[in-house]
């Protein structure tokens, strides 16, 4: 039986993308909030939470969130969950991150400004090269 590891998120930008290489990669990390709301049963008072996501891109899609994501920003993420632990001052460290594979941005705070005639565009959608096109390939289809 095969497994899925596969995470959806739409949220926004918690903070401006950091961009690195490793190898000739390259690798972008930034944060993102989703949240939550609903109405407390007894005060009758709207209450939200926020979660927050550490996000890390590779490749072309760290190039177009390099260029084109900022704060504030609301996104489409699709990944997976990636754990990694290290150690520091002999204490076992532990994070978990959303490895993305597929971006789309849905707007930003003055997406209203954008849209008002400043010429500027911003991709709809990108994907990896290993991401399944859809086209019954086999590539990423489940075994039944």
């Amino acid at each position: 039986m095969s497994s899925v590891n596969k995470v959806i998120l739409i949220g926004r930008v918690g903070r401006e993308p950091e961009s690195r290489t490793a190898g000739n990669n390259l690798v972008v990390n930034f944060s993102l909030a989703t949240s939550k709301s609903w109405k407390d049963k007894d005060t009758e008072e709207r209450k939200e939470k926020a979660e927050w996501h550490n996000i890390v891109l590779w490749r072309k899609v760290a190039e177009i969130a390099e260029k084109y994501v900022k704060k504030g920003d609301m996104i489409y993420i699709e990944g997976e969950l990636q754990t990694r632990s290290w150690e520091k001052d002999g204490i076992t460290r532990y994070t978990t991150e959303i490895l993305g594979n597929s971006l789309q941005m849905l707007g930003s705070k003055n997406s209203q400004q954008a849209t008002a005639g400043n010429g500027q565009v911003s991709p709809p959608e990108y994907k990896n090269e290993s991401q399944d096109d859809g086209s019954g390939s086999g590539i990423g289809e489940l075994p039944f």
